[in-house]
């Protein structure tokens, strides 16, 4: 059996593995025949003497290799000189489907990953034998509708205005919203979430909502990027302050393209200071939309709102919000 588990969704990723692991029979049985590996470096001949061991006082052995599709991104396309057949640069591994087909039945072989594009060739060639789900960051309608089927699963009813506020405030991050609902279910005892609730419990609110205005507007979602800034006016937040946090976020979308090529993650991480692998997926998503002159034409935008504050042109909130307007339309690239 060859699962393919990939997107920035890594939450919902998570679950579908630990559901994998579920069906191979107990937690400690499980634990003992599993095999994580890293796929940045892995060989063909690694992998094939993991999957090839049998498992120990169990029916299956599970091999979990993080990271070997993105190795191959971008890699596909070129023909190659004198063949009609293209250059996809898999090396050895374009034996792995051979492989998967000739694995033995024991062996549960899950390859995990980022999101990876459908041109992709590992997995354009493993897509025939492998069992392939995507795991979508969610936004709109299916981030509200997974708010409301996560409290209903766990016994619990909210309102819809709570599930729009709860969406503003923590975005796609499941791993939050998880963390947040499972407080909210709590403290209401019972109750119906309403409004109020989420306003009361949700951890920092104000810092939440920054960061998913600054989301909205970096990825062109101009609706909830001008819901959001109002909100944060009615709490009392500075514009200079949501200026500022806007202007960071470019800043590390600018510094994405100045990174070498072939670091790790965790590398890139470091380099950017970023404290989780969520906010790295979200920077790397959000400078994919961005060439060099549209940063460039980015920072132009965010000197004039600086100026323009500074020397009363506009006041703070009206700068703020013509910004806003300009960086976050789906036509102001």
């Amino acid at each position: 059996m060859l699962y393919v588990l990939h997107g920035q969704d890594d939450f919902s990723l998570n679950q579908a593995l630990s559901r994998i692991k579920a069906d191979l029979g107990d937690r400690e049985t499980v634990e003992t025949n599993t095999t994580s590996l890293e796929g940045q470096r892995l060989t063909l001949a690694e992998l094939r003497s993991k999957c090839d061991a049998l498992p120990f006082l169990s029916q299956h052995r599970l091999v979990i290799v993080d990271g070997l599709l993105r190795r191959f991104e971008g890699k596909q396309g070129r023909p190659r000189s004198g063949r009609g057949k293209p250059a996809d640069g898999l090396g050895e591994w374009e034996e792995l489907a051979s492989y998967a087909r000739q694995m033995p039945e024991t062996t549960v072989l899950v390859l995990i990953d980022v999101e990876v594009k459908g041109g992709n060739p590992l997995l354009k060639q493993l897509s025939p034998v492998a069992e392939v789900r995507t795991f979508p960051l969610l936004r709109g309608k299916y981030l509200r509708s997974w708010i409301q089927q996560q409290v209903r699963e766990q016994g619990g009813s909210i309102t819809l205005p709570a599930v729009q506020l709860l969406a503003d405030l923590i975005g796609g991050d499941l791993w939050a919203m998880n963390g947040e609902i499972e407080k909210l279910l709590l403290y209401s005892q019972g109750r119906t979430i309403g409004e109020d609730h989420v306003r009361d419990l949700v951890s920092h609110a104000q810092e939440a909502s920054i960061f998913a205005l600054v989301d909205a507007v970096a990825e062109r979602r101009i609706e909830p990027a001008q819901r959001v800034l109002h909100r944060l006016y009615r709490d009392g937040m500075e514009p200079t302050h949501i200026l500022t946090m806007i202007t960071r976020q470019f800043r590390l979308i600018a510094l994405v393209g100045d990174l070498e090529k072939g670091l790790s993650r965790p590398q890139m991480q470091d380099r950017l200071g970023l404290k989780s692998p969520y906010a790295l997926d979200k920077t790397l998503r959000q400078a994919r939309l961005y060439d060099f002159a549209a940063v460039k034409r980015v920072y132009d935008k965010l000197l004039e709102t600086d100026l323009a504050i500074k020397t009363g042109k506009y006041s703070d909130k009206l700068a703020l919000e013509l910004l806003v307007a300009e960086l976050a339309s789906p036509f102001g690239e």
